[in-house]
Parts: C-alpha cells; structure tokens; sequence
C-alpha cells in the first residue's frame, strides 16, 4: 500500500473514525485504524463491535493494500505535521509516514486479522435535513437513562411515520420527545427502533465534525440512514457510521404525558434558568428540589427552595398564568436539562396537580415537548 494526501484531509479523517476506538485487552486490534487503498479510494476504518465508521476520502494511490495501526499513536502524530502532502506506505510490519522533514515508521497488525464491518442494505432509506437532524438528538439523548437494568431505556427511541420521524428517550425520571420531518420517507408504513445513546452521541460529534471542517453543504444537506433487521446505517457526505439496534419493546411513554392541564404559564425562559439556579443553592442535598407555585391570579411564579444546612431561597417572576392555584416539586437538575434544550424566549409550564408530571415546552412551536417526574412530599 502506497498513497499520498493533503494533512488536512488525513488529520479529519482520523478525528472522523479514530474516537470509538480504545484500550481493549481481549482484541488488541480494535486499538487500531484500518487504512484501505483500494480502486481509487482511500478508506479509514474503525469499529468497537458496537459501531463502525468507515471515512472516503482522496488522494494518489501509487499501490492498492491495507494495515492497520494505533489509533492514537497516529492521529496525535498526523496532528502535528505540517499541513503539506503527506506520503503513507506500507513497509513490512510497519506504516511510513513522511511530510517534508517529518518521518516515521509506526508498528502495526495486518489488515486481515481486523473485524468485518456488517453491510446493510440501501435500497430503502429515510432522508433528514443535517443540521435539524443534530439538534433533535441533542434535544432528546439527554434524557436516556444510564442504567442498563432496562436496556431499552439507554436508547433513543425513533418511530418513522411517513415523512414525519418522532425521537424520544426517558429514565423514568423525565422525558423528552421532539418530531422532525423527513426529506425522504420510507413507503414501508410505520416503523419503530431503539438506537443506543452512545451511537448518537458519536454521530452527533462526527456532524460536528463536518461542521467545524467545512464539510457540510449548508443547510440543504443531507443525512441518510438505511435500517436492517438489527443494524442502522447513517451516511453523511464521506462518512458512514454502522450500528446495532437495542432489541426490545419500547415503553408506552404517550399515556404519562399530560392533556388537559389544570395550570400553564408562560415565562421567560432565561429569568427562569437564573432562579432555578439561584434557589438550587438552597436545595436540600440528593433530593435536588425546588418548588415552583402559580399563585392564582397573581400572573408570576414562585421558585423556591429551602435546607436546614444552607437556608432558604424565594424568587418571584412574572408570567402569564392561567388556572388553578398551583404547585409542584421536581429536581432541578432535570429542570435545567429542559430549560437548556427548549427553544425561545418564553416557554410554556403545565401542570394538572403535585402528584402528577410537569410539562415543558415552548411557547412558539409544537414539535418539542419535555416532561419531568414530581418529587412526591
């Protein structure tokens, strides 16, 4: 194998596909990146058994081969080269690495010995807009649960719809759901799958990636992503990132999420994030919880808190609130992830009594909604 490329391209594609790989004593060689130079394409691999990504990218083949070699040890060295042309060949048991006045020899493992990465069929795939895409996982992968007691529950939930695609996740503490629409839907009816959180929290740093290196068209660009039995392929302009599907049946969360709210009140939703932080400093410890009130007819709502070792604290702000007299405790911690991920300036509280969850969503739009479990007294 024998090939020359720009550092640029060599040094993304390794931030592309290098993450997922790491310190595994039982398969040493998924510490590694396989190189591929084959009918005019150059390829780096990387795969943890749970995902592979696979990044084309161009430059001069002189000889077709593969070899694979450390993740880290290459991509921190490639980081520090020049950005000029970088020559790569293989040589024995080793890849040398030359750019100007830079060379290297870095020991690595033959590309035979290295995991298959599973194939799925592209005749059918659903289609979204990038930068949508993004941020709907953003919105939701933080709400997963971090238990594996209920392996459904440390996934995202995806339900294809025509060309509507809904994802949601929930730890029983809280959930979030929010809906996109597909550039392409799938003719296949309704379609539900369960995808890791680690899987979209890889794809979502690759995205960014793209971002940050100019790779992305703007914002017509789009991301593919083709279903098997248990695999889901997504493809995005040069790269590709394979994973399994969690097996199971996801939970009925549509029955826990309130219609018809006894309370509501629009607010602010930065003054909001200011008084929940201030009045957590007064929570009581491992409980987390501060109290919001809706005092009837007074149009404002009272954020709360109060310990025996640090105090007590009372904010009051105004809002447009409608309804009963009114009032719930919930953790704050998972207050702020709502806050953090809901969309302009005023955002919409309902609640129907204490015992029942809190509803979060803003003011504006009808695609995003987030729900928190109250801290019964």
């Amino acid at each position: 194998m024998k090939f020359s490329i720009l550092k640029e391209n060599l040094n993304s594609a390794l931030f592309m596909v290098s993450h997922i790989t790491g310190k595994n004593i039982n398969l040493p060689i998924l510490n590694n990146v396989m190189i591929e130079a084959r009918d005019g394409n150059i390829k780096m691999i990387s795969t943890n058994l749970e995902i592979g990504i696979v990044h084309n990218l161009r430059g001069k083949i002189e000889k077709e081969g593969s070899f694979t070699v450390d993740s880290k040890v290459i991509t921190d060295y490639v980081a520090l080269l020049p950005n000029k042309k970088v020559d790569v060949e293989k040589k024995d048991n080793s890849l040398a690495v030359e750019c100007e006045n830079y060379k290297t020899k870095i020991k690595g493992q033959a590309a035979d010995e290295y995991p298959l990465i599973p194939s799925v069929d592209k005749n059918n795939y659903y289609s979204a807009r990038v930068d949508e895409f993004k941020k709907a996982l953003a919105q939701v992968v933080f709400a997963v649960s971090n238990s594996e007691t209920r392996m459904e529950l440390s996934g995202v939930f995806f339900g294809f719809h025509g060309h509507k695609l809904t994802l949601a996740a929930t730890d029983s503490y809280r959930l979030s759901e929010k809906e996109i629409s597909l550039k392409n839907g799938n003719n296949n009816g309704e379609q539900n799958i369960i995808i890791p959180a680690r899987t979209l929290l890889e794809l979502i740093r690759i995205l960014s990636g793209l971002k940050e290196n100019g790779d992305t068209g703007g914002d017509d660009e789009e991301i593919k992503f083709y279903i098997s039995d248990n695999q889901i392929l997504f493809t995005v302009k040069s790269t590709e990132l394979i994973s399994r599907l969690i097996e199971g049946q996801y939970p009925d969360y549509k029955q826990i999420i309130p219609t018809a709210a006894k309370t509501t009140a629009s607010v602010n939703r930065a003054e909001l994030i200011r008084a929940v932080k201030a009045s957590s400093l007064f929570s009581k410890t491992s409980i987390n919880d501060v109290n919001l009130d809706f005092p009837k007819g007074k149009n404002q709502v009272v954020i709360s808190s109060a310990s025996d070792q640090t105090g007590e604290s009372v904010i009051s702000l105004s809002a447009d609130s409608r309804g009963e007299d009114n009032g719930v405790v919930i953790n704050y911690r998972y207050l702020l992830d709502g806050l953090n991920n809901l969309d302009g300036e005023n955002i919409k509280i309902e609640i129907i009594d204490n015992n029942t969850p809190c509803l979060l969503k803003p003011e504006k739009e009808k695609d995003y909604l987030y729900i928190i479990m109250p801290i019964k007294q």
